[in-house]
């Protein structure tokens, strides 16, 4: 029993856990600020301080890599956005290919706000409700009279 319990647990004793060396406590908050804002490109949902794949250790080494040398951030992103494309980044830039991202949402809501508020002045001013005309009155009456006499 006892070694079926440590089987269990192997897997966890044997995780591998990334050290990096920094000269000091910013550059640490730098590449901890830079995983996490960087999305894993297998992943797809989950930034490079979270992920396991190999890849995003790969990409962890190698932004740690860039800092040593003395990369801004801006020059790291630029570096990995080059190699893996926008989606790597969670927060694309505002550029032509990425408008309606960054102004999608907002667009839809002042749609909505608009069908909305057109659908409430017809309601308040009436429209909506429907007006039956002499023959259709005469023959809803002789409809509702016919269902009386039953």
């Amino acid at each position: 029993m006892l070694l079926l319990v440590a089987l269990a647990f192997a897997g966890i004793a044997h995780g591998a856990i990334d050290t990096y060396g920094f000269d000091n406590d910013a550059q640490r908050e730098r590449f901890a600020a830079l995983t996490r804002e960087l999305r894993c490109p297998k992943c797809q949902n989950q930034d490079l301080a979270d992920s396991n794949a190999p890849i995003a250790a790969d990409l962890r080494r190698e932004i740690h890599r860039l800092m040593v040398e003395g990369k801004t951030d801006e020059q790291v992103t630029a570096y990995l956005v080059d190699r893996y494309g926008e989606f790597v980044r969670y927060k694309p830039a505002f550029e032509a290919r990425t408008w309606l991202l960054w102004l999608g949402p907002g667009l839809l809501l002042l749609a909505g706000l608009g069908v909305g508020w057109a659908l409430l002045r017809r309601r308040h001013t009436g429209e909506l409700s429907a007006t039956l005309d002499e023959a259709d009155q005469a023959r809803l009456a002789t409809l509702l009279k016919s269902t009386d006499d039953d």
